[in-house]
């Protein structure tokens, strides 16, 4: 079964800054949840497991141990800055709250519990169309919590595949990068940008690139398009169903070699000798409908898509 993630999209685009064991702490908390059935309530007390971190985030007990304990103690100071829009004035607004009113951590089963606050819980929970869902293996492998913002703010666009401009100070502070924290854009890029893009494109379903907007010299904001990788599955499928444009040294070859396949043996006239076997074989490499036939056997004599 699928881990699913659900957030609501003003918490995705809200400012927060967490580490990435924080993160992961809170995804699995909410990927939990829905897996057991019992869902999410502002009273409800979660547990999340340290075996449950181990094999979702692939590392060693004794440090998954060690990082939760420290986890359980510096999620309760944290708190998110959302958006939305006063319903009576039409006015834009933001607030302040904390993720979590009460954590702890057992020190024997390496157990974590938490409950998030009445604020937070509607924005994890509201199955509306706003809202992000993804699978959490995608974010497994991601080491840097960077990395994980952009992927999260990425994946609100996949319909259409590209960003509006993300205005650089409120993107820095999405990604969750503090004020005081790489202020020149060569760092920006180096240790946050780039680091974070390179991981979204090598461990997650999505390649991405950006473009960088500036007014005058200085670099105002960024946008970005993306496109969801094909997988191996997909690939061989579509290698399997294409058609081959072999040369005439190629049907030579393939045509010999699979003249002698036993496996190909009943396609041949009784007393055909190799060579002549070879004939109508080439022909069928030729045609498409043929061809599509006889992959396994061109697979099993070296044919290489």
């Amino acid at each position: 079964m699928s881990d699913l993630v659900v957030k609501d999209n003003r918490l995705v685009e809200a400012s927060y800054t967490l580490d990435m064991v924080e993160q992961r702490l809170i995804l699995l908390a909410i990927t939990e949840a829905r897996e057991t059935g019992r869902g999410i309530t502002k009273n409800s007390l979660l547990s999340i497991h340290a075996s449950s971190y181990i094999n979702t985030f692939h590392v060693e007990k004794n440090t998954a141990y060690e990082v939760l304990k420290a986890a359980s103690k510096s999620l309760f100071d944290r708190y998110v800055t959302y958006h939305d829009i006063n319903p009576e004035t039409k006015q834009n607004r933001s607030f302040h709250c904390r993720w979590v009113d009460k954590i702890g951590y057992e020190d024997h089963s390496g157990i974590v519990y938490l409950r998030f606050t009445q604020d937070i819980v509607p924005l994890i929970t509201r199955l509306e169309e706003n809202f992000t869902k993804y699978e959490l293996q995608q974010i497994s492998r991601l080491t840097s919590a960077y990395a994980i913002r952009l992927y999260e703010l990425l994946i609100q666009w996949r319909s259409v595949g590209k960003t509006p401009v993300f205005d650089l100070t409120i993107f820095r502070s999405q990604l969750g990068v503090e004020p005081d924290q790489y202020k020149t854009m060569s760092n920006f890029k180096r240790f946050v940008l780039d680091f974070a893009l390179a991981q979204v494109n090598e461990f997650t379903d999505i390649k991405a690139k950006y473009e960088q907007y500036k007014m005058g010299r200085t670099i105002t904001g960024f946008s970005f398009t993306f496109k969801s990788k094909i997988s191996k599955t997909e690939i061989t499928s579509k290698n399997k169903n294409a058609y081959i444009d072999f040369t005439q040294k190629q049907l030579d070859l393939f045509a010999h070699k699979l003249a002698r396949l036993p496996e190909l043996s009943h396609l041949a006239v009784e007393g055909q000798s190799y060579e002549d076997f070879e004939k109508p074989l080439k022909e069928m490499l030729k045609s498409p409908e043929k061809q599509k036939g006889l992959i396994k056997f061109l697979e099993k004599v070296g044919y290489k898509p």
